[in-house]
C-alpha cells in the first residue's frame, strides 16, 4: 500500500519519557534526545503540565532544556514526554534533499559555513580582481624586518603572471648583494717622504679586511680567487708643514701605475685624496704610492685618521 510522507509504524508505541534529577539553583538540563524547540516535549513539574515558550515556563532547543525558574531538590519533581521524538518530525531526513529540490539562486551566504569552501570547489580562473580585497595586504602593518624563512609572494611574468612564493633567503640570493671583499688600512705612524722620489706608502695597520686579502708587510691588496671585477678604491695622505710643491698619488697595479692625480701644495698640512674605479682580475696586486717635489723630505702623517688606503668590490 502506498503512503504520503513517512511510512507509519506497524505497531503501537508509547511516547518516551525522561525523568530529571533536580539540582538546586539550576535552570538548564540536558535532554536525552534532540528537539527542534520546546513544542516537541511536554514538561510536567509536580504533576502539573507547564506552558512552553519564551517568557513562559520553559524553552528547549537541541538537547538543552531551560526553565524560567530553578526548582528545589527533594521538594519538586520533573519529567518530560517526547512528543513523537523530534528527530525527523520537522526536518527532512538526512540525505533526502537533492539539487532538484533547491530553487535556483536561493542558497544565500548564511547557509554556507565559515571556511566551508575548498580549492576543489573553485573553478580555475574564477577569482578576478573584483573578488580580491586589496586591504588584505595594504591594511597590514608594514614589517621592519624579515626572517630568513619568511615567504614572499611574486608574480611570475614568464608564466602569465602566476603567483609564486619564495623564502627570503632565496629572494635575496638573486637580488643585490654585499660589497665584499672590502678592506681599510692606514699608516700606523709618521713616516718620511723623500724629495722627488716615488714612494710606496706603508699602509701597515688594518681597520678591517673581510677576505684577509690585505698584506700589512708589503702594503698590498691582492684580489682573491673568484673575486675579479670592478673595485672602488680610495687613497689619501697628509703632508705636514708649510711649503709649496707638487704632490702626486697613484694606484699601482702589478707594479704599473693604473690611476693617479696631482695637486699643488701651498699651505700648511695639505691632504691629498684620490678615488678611482679599477677593473681588476683575481691575483692582481694593488698598492698606493706618493710623490712630492718640495726640495726636501717631508713628513707623511700616520695614525688612524690621516693616511688611508681602502676599497670594496662593486655589486654588478
Amino acid at each position: 500500500m502506498a503512503y504520503l510522507g513517512n511510512v507509519p509504524a506497524r505497531s503501537f508505541i508509547s511516547f518516551e519519557r525522561q525523568v530529571f534529577t533536580i539540582v538546586n539553583s539550576q535552570t538548564a538540563y540536558t535532554l536525552s534526545h534532540s528537539v527542534t524547540n520546546e513544542n516537541d516535549i511536554r514538561l510536567v513539574v509536580n504533576n502539573v503540565v507547564q506552558e512552553p515558550g519564551s517568557g513562559k515556563a520553559y524553552t528547549a532547543s537541541g538537547t538543552t532544556l531551560t526553565l524560567s525558574a530553578a526548582l528545589t531538590n527533594g521538594t519538586d519533581e520533573m519529567y518530560c514526554v517526547f512528543l513523537g521524538r523530534a528527530i525527523g518530525t520537522v526536518n527532512a531526513p538526512a540525505g533526502s534533499v537533492g539539487t532538484s529540490q533547491l530553487i535556483d539562486l536561493n542558497v544565500t551566504t548564511g547557509k554556507i559555513a565559515a571556511d566551508a569552501i575548498t580549492n576543489a570547489k573553485i573553478a580555475d580562473d574564477a577569482i578576478s580582481d573584483e573578488q580580491l580585497d586589496p586591504t588584505v595586504i595594504t591594511g597590514q602593518t608594514a614589517e621592519t624586518s624579515i626572517a630568513t624563512d619568511d615567504l614572499i609572494l611574486l608574480s611570475d611574468t614568464s608564466a602569465s603572471g602566476a603567483l609564486k612564493k619564495m623564502t627570503r633567503a632565496n629572494f635575496v640570493s638573486g637580488v643585490g648583494g654585499t660589497n665584499t671583499p672590502n678592506f681599510s688600512a692606514y699608516v700606523g705612524s709618521n713616516t718620511s717622504l723623500a724629495n722627488t722620489t716615488t714612494f710606496t706608502v706603508p699602509m701597515n695597520t688594518e681597520r678591517w679586511d673581510t677576505a684577509s686579502a690585505f698584506n700589512t708587510s708589503d702594503y698590498s691588496f691582492t684580489v682573491p680567487s673568484g673575486q675579479g671585477g670592478k673595485y672602488n678604491m680610495t687613497f689619501k695622505y697628509l703632508l705636514s708643514g708649510s711649503f709649496t710643491c707638487r704632490i702626486v698619488g697613484y694606484f699601482v697595479v702589478n707594479g704599473s701605475d693604473k690611476a693617479g692625480m696631482q695637486m699643488q701644495h701651498n699651505s700648511t698640512d695639505t691632504c691629498f685624496i684620490i678615488n678611482a674605479t679599477l677593473n681588476l682580475s683575481a691575483s692582481d696586486v694593488v698598492r698606493v704610492s706618493a710623490y712630492q717635489d718640495s726640495g726636501s723630505s717631508r713628513t707623511l702623517l700616520g695614525g688612524l685618521t690621516f693616511s688611508e688606503f681602502s676599497g670594496f668590490k662593486i655589486i654588478e
